[in-house]
This record gives C-alpha cells, sequence and structure tokens, in this order.
C-alpha cells in the first residue's frame, strides 16, 4: 500500500511539473514589458522558442519572397498530431522567417542555379491561443518581432486577423498544416 502511495504521489509530481513547463510556456509569450509586447495583443516572444519542435516549412513569392520555418510548443504539436481542431488553450506557433536568396556558392558547386537557402531573418511572428483573451479573434494573439523587438505598429496587429479569417473556420484560422 505505501510502494502504491509513493508511485502515485510520484506520478502527481511528474505531471504537475509538466503542467507547469506548458504553463510557464504560456505564460511567456503574454508577459513582459510593453516594449517586448506586441501592440493591441499583447503577445512577447516567448523564451525558448527556436528550440521548439518542426511543424512545417513554407516560401512566399511576390513582395515578401521568403522561406518561413514553422515551429510549435509542446501543446501545439500535440494538437498537431492528434489532428486536435480548434487547438486547444495554450497552442503557440511560431514563425520564423528569412529572405529566400539563390546559393552562389552552392550553384558553383553544382554548375547551374538550383540552390536556393534561408538568407537573413526578416521577422518572427507568434500566434497564441486562448479562447477567452482573443475571443473577437478566434481565440488567437499575434505579435510580430524584428530583431528581437516588438513591431510597435496597432495598423500591422490589426491585419493578422483580417488575414486569418480568409481561412475556414474548420482549420481555426491556421496556415500551416502539418508535415510528418
Amino acid at each position: 500500500m505505501k510502494r502504491k502511495f509513493l508511485v502515485l504521489s510520484a506520478t502527481v509530481s511528474f505531471l504537475s511539473g509538466l503542467a507547469g513547463i506548458s504553463v510557464v510556456a504560456y505564460a511567456d509569450s503574454t508577459q513582459g514589458t510593453d516594449a517586448e509586447r506586441s501592440p493591441v495583443f499583447g503577445v512577447a516572444l516567448p523564451h525558448g522558442y527556436r528550440e521548439w519542435q518542426f511543424v512545417s516549412i513554407a516560401h512566399e513569392e511576390g513582395d515578401k519572397a521568403d522561406i518561413r520555418v514553422i515551429l510549435g510548443n509542446d501543446v501545439a504539436m500535440k494538437a498537431y498530431r492528434n489532428g486536435t481542431i480548434p487547438f486547444p488553450d495554450g497552442t503557440i506557433i511560431a514563425r520564423l522567417a528569412y529572405k529566400y536568396e539563390s546559393s552562389a556558392r552552392n550553384n558553383a558547386v553544382f554548375g547551374r542555379a538550383q540552390s536556393y537557402i534561408a538568407g537573413e531573418p526578416t521577422n518572427v511572428q507568434i500566434e497564441v491561443k486562448d479562447s477567452k483573451r482573443y475571443a473577437s479573434t478566434g481565440g488567437w494573439g499575434y505579435g510580430q518581432f524584428e530583431n528581437g523587438k516588438a513591431n510597435p505598429s496597432v495598423q500591422l496587429m490589426n491585419t493578422c486577423f483580417a488575414c486569418h479569417t480568409k481561412l475556414s473556420p474548420q482549420d481555426d484560422f491556421i496556415f500551416t498544416k502539418y508535415s510528418k
């Protein structure tokens, strides 16, 4: 009986620790000084976001001409893997954008123009799911950051959800599909 109690106690402690990690990662995305948070939504760059798991990659043409790596926190990854829509509160998705450039070095090796790489970083966008706090924007809060600092443009932040509303609510207003 004492052994069962110890195992149960250890399991509860372990699960509490996991929950604490998720709560800390989520809280980090909405805390910080005004200069560190995006206008309108108050989203900050979450600590350790560059260590998150790979969701997908995308290439934008036209005015943007960039390549984007999409990462997700543990809550996002579990939802992506399980096909959970809408995403649960605590989901955070990071989109890291870089200039899309031809690689002269690689092309010289290949003997023709065929290699493209991620060039200079342009920005990081963060999406945070909190169905109560961001109820008026489908449950999502947004932030855009350049050189580690929040873009202060209220006008820019007001365009985020307007673009995402062009997607189906059945996709929970998320562009990126999980690449297995």
